[in-house]
């Protein structure tokens, strides 16, 4: 089971979520944060003290946001599919390239007019 990180974070980016973990394993991306697959140590932290409500373990996140789940790991893949292991995050770190499957995953609810 792994932690991940959902729509609500896309472009909010409160980054409160880094501050709590004790493994350094959330990573700043373009657009919001992720977190490496295997560096999490699933101690629920981050899902404790996020603003936005937008981290859940894999097998908690349900219907719309499930292509989440791969985002998060997509992540953290090379160009071949190779998991890397960036070795933990810190803030002023560059952000991490987004997956291109974000901007489809992601739409933005329209506001009312």
């Amino acid at each position: 089971m792994t932690l991940v990180i959902t729509s609500a974070c896309v472009d909010v980016k409160d980054g409160i979520c880094t501050t709590s973990c004790p493994v350094d394993c959330i990573y700043e991306g373009e657009r919001m944060y992720y977190i490496h697959p295997t560096e999490c140590i699933e101690c629920g932290m981050c899902e404790s003290i996020c603003p936005v409500d937008a981290i859940r373990y894999d097998d908690e996140v349900d219907g719309d946001e499930q292509p989440f789940v791969a985002l998060n790991d997509a992540a953290f893949r090379d160009s071949d599919g190779t998991l890397t292991e960036p070795g933990g995050w810190k803030k002023g770190d560059a952000p991490i390239k987004d997956p291109p499957d974000l901007a489809t995953c992601f739409q933005p609810k329209k506001e009312r007019v």
